[in-house]
């Protein structure tokens, strides 16, 4: 089979189109049709919702589907599945996870989440204390995760237990995934600085999964986990955007319609930020042009840095650009929404959002550690735990 180039991307695109008009078919029906034709993410493998062609040609596809008006999958309510389940899966699922999991996921018919961090292991994720005990062909879970983005409305989630406490603590962890409707499943609204619960918090006792729902190895969960992790930070801080897209957005508009809030001061910060926030942008652009040669790598660590430090610095500009106007804050009712929203409502709510920017997806601590050591080489920080067995660590 050929790998197919740009031309015959487009034709299947225009085929799809044809058997399935956007104006009277049903959306999810045809994001199912989409899936089937390889043209859901066309790097992925034939069968597996793409046509094993270059990254690059994914474009080709959107442009055409956007210019028939056809639906998209609304990425930013499955995020998760999208950005970080998806390629695990791909990675280090069996046939049968990839043909049970994918197609649900990229539709959108299973939203999933991921329950990584803990109470006492956030930063240090490897700390982890989940327990997940082998029993017979299931593995029975006990623990507790935080931060859990969309565990209210998720189906399913990416979930690492420590399987063996007498290897470090990098070593006896293991990867499942976790059916967030079975017994045993508690999920607690996390109420936020914003006032609504984005995240949550989520108790496992006695939960069941079956050892057909692990995903790699026994006790490399680690290994696999650091796949989830690059997607992710890859994600956050290189999505696709528009010049002045994001954060900068709205505060260059209120700049160009207010002249009255302006001072010489203001200008001089929002042109340093503004020219940031455009190299971060190409930068971004360059990152996933990388990504068609392969897996993300620790570059995109850096770029979850940058996205976190921009977002916390211009929304701060934005809250003293508009003087008291900055003070106010539209709406404290208690919600819990079904996307993750960096950017929405007004400048208070951009404002206290980003405050999280620098703690989800790999705090800027670790992150910094992640590019000093891994994208510039410098010597690995002092470890005194890295041959002791977990269940020996001070806790």
């Amino acid at each position: 089979m050929t790998t197919p180039d740009a031309a015959e991307i487009r034709c299947r695109t225009q085929d799809l189109l044809a058997a399935h008009p956007p104006a009277t078919t049903d959306r999810t029906e045809f994001l199912k049709a989409r899936f089937d034709a390889g043209l859901a993410w066309v790097h992925y493998p034939a069968g597996l919702g793409g046509l094993d062609a270059p990254r690059s040609l994914q474009p080709v596809v959107d442009a055409e589907l956007a210019a028939a008006g056809a639906p998209d999958n609304d990425p930013r309510r499955i995020g998760i599945g999208l950005g970080m389940a998806a390629p695990t899966i791909l990675g280090y699922g069996t046939d049968e996870q990839k043909q049970r999991f994918l197609r649900p996921l990229w539709v959108g018919e299973e939203v999933w989440c991921q329950l990584f961090s803990e109470p006492g292991a956030g930063s240090d994720l490897a700390a982890l204390g989940t327990r997940a005990v082998r029993d017979g062909e299931d593995w029975v879970v006990d623990g507790q995760k935080v931060w859990t983005s969309s565990a209210h409305l998720a189906r399913w989630a990416i979930l690492i237990a420590r399987t063996d406490p007498d290897q470090p603590k990098h070593r006896g962890i293991s990867y499942f995934i976790c059916d967030m409707t079975d017994p045993g499943v508690e999920v607690r609204p996390l109420r936020q600085i914003t006032g609504e619960a984005e995240f949550n918090e989520v108790f496992l006792t006695g939960v069941r999964i079956p050892d057909s729902r692990r995903l790699g190895p026994v006790g490399e969960g680690w290994k696999v986990a650091r796949t989830t992790l690059m997607n992710e930070r890859v994600s956050i801080g290189g999505a696709r955007i528009p010049r002045e897209g994001g954060m900068i957005g709205p505060v260059a508009r209120t700049w160009r319609a207010r002249p009255e809030l302006r001072t010489h001061d203001l200008h001089q910060r929002l042109l340093t930020l503004w020219v940031e926030a455009e190299v971060a942008r190409l930068t971004g652009t360059r990152l996933r042009q990388q990504l068609v040669a392969g897996q993300p790598g620790p570059e995109g660590s850096g770029m979850k840095l940058a996205f976190a430090r921009l977002n916390q610095e211009i929304s701060g500009l934005e809250v003293e650009l508009l003087g008291q106007e900055g003070l106010l804050y539209s709406d404290w009712t208690m919600r819990r929404p079904e996307l993750v929203d960096f950017t929405g409502r007004d400048a208070g709510y951009r404002y206290l959002r980003s405050k999280g920017n620098s703690i989800e997806g790999g705090t800027s601590e670790v992150l910094l550690n992640i590019v000093a050591e891994r994208v510039l080489g410098l010597p690995v920080e002092p470890r005194n735990d890295k041959d002791v067995a977990w269940k020996d660590l001070a806790r």
